[in-house]
């Protein structure tokens, strides 16, 4: 069985979503022993903690890129879109 841990830092998007979608039709089956289940469920658990991370990454990303469309785009070295973390202003 995969280890969510072990993929957490190099896990894609498409790997960790494909991964969760193998538990779900293991579960579903209804040929899982209880350990079993609870084993997929952490596991599925992890999954959905590397898919959110890499969503979020990807909008802020996003968000930066349609901010600079009103103004420049800063170029990098690779000719790529110098993008920054997405930082929210704090509001106290």
């Amino acid at each position: 069985m995969n280890n969510p841990s072990d993929q957490e830092p190099t896990a894609s998007f498409e790997t960790a979503l494909c991964r969760l979608e193998e538990i779900l039709e293991k579960m579903n089956s209804g040929t899982v022993s209880l350990d079993e289940s609870l084993k997929l469920y952490e596991e599925a658990d992890q999954l959905i903690i590397i898919c959110n991370k890499r969503l979020n990454d990807a909008e802020r990303k996003i968000e930066i890129l349609v901010k600079n469309r009103s103004g420049e785009l800063t170029l990098g070295n690779d000719d790529k879109p110098i993008i920054q973390d997405f930082k929210i202003a704090s509001t106290s």
